[in-house]
């Protein structure tokens, strides 16, 4: 008749076998669990980054969609208006079999390259600027130049007073206004905001004498010019011809 003690030691193997057989059950479990874990995340990962890509795709779209809808809508008021003829000057030809076009930074349209300074500065030192740049402070010649400066101007200004310097002044004589080349502003292609220009002396007594470009205020279509005092900081707009034949 066996001893309660040898009964005892012959069970003991099969009991540390049990519970080594439980404690690797239980790191299996928990490595598939950690698995599973990191497998979800980089799902979550993929599919958040798909679908901040797939939300930028159509901002953008809709971005573009938005401007060429008020685009088209700008046109088709400015060809309502009573007494106004929408021309645009001839493009010339872009020389395709060497350097053309227009350098890296400008924007080409209808023959001329477009610089949008986000830099803000005095009227002067804006044009010092642009002359540095090989043009000047942007000379608007028709409806089309203006149609699409005012909707470049959409997408790169922050708020109402976020303005863009123009070629024009009445620094010479007070309401004669001239564009950089000397030429008179025509005044059937002029483009005043509602009671602009005012020479408006509140903020400094000498008065508003160059103009800046921004938001339409009026009852037309395209009135964005404004009469501004010409030291206050402002963006501004470069011109010049884009290299041809």
């Amino acid at each position: 008749m066996s001893s309660p003690q040898s009964c005892t030691e012959d069970e003991a193997p099969d009991a540390q076998h049990a519970e080594s057989t439980r404690g690797s059950k239980v790191t299996s479990e928990r490595m598939a669990l950690f698995s599973f874990c990191v497998l979800l995340a980089a799902a979550v990962i993929v599919i958040y980054r798909l679908s901040v890509e797939n939300w930028l795709s159509r901002k953008n779209l809709q971005t573009l969609n938005e401007e060429n809808a008020a685009l088209r809508k700008t046109l088709t008021e400015v060809k309502s208006c009573s007494n106004k003829h929408l021309t645009c000057p001839e493009i010339p030809k872009v020389n395709i079999n060497g350097p053309c076009g227009c350098d890296e930074g400008w924007e080409q349209h209808g023959g001329k390259c477009y610089y949008f300074s986000t830099n803000k500065s005095s009227w002067t030192e804006s044009r010092d600027d642009c002359r540095a740049k090989g043009g000047d402070l942007v000379k608007i010649d028709n409806w089309c130049e203006q149609i699409f400066l005012k909707t470049r101007l959409n997408r790169k200004m922050d708020d109402f007073d976020d303005m863009f310097w123009i070629g024009l002044t009445d620094a010479v004589e007070e309401g004669r206004w001239l564009w950089l080349d000397g030429s008179p502003l025509n005044t059937s292609l002029s483009f005043w905001a509602d009671h602009e220009p005012d020479n408006w002396t509140n903020e400094n007594p000498d008065g508003e004498h160059c103009v800046r470009m921004g938001e339409e205020e009026g009852e037309e279509p395209l009135k964005t010019w404004y009469d501004m005092f010409c030291k206050a900081p402002n963006k501004s707009i470069c011109e010049k011809w884009a290299k041809t034949d």
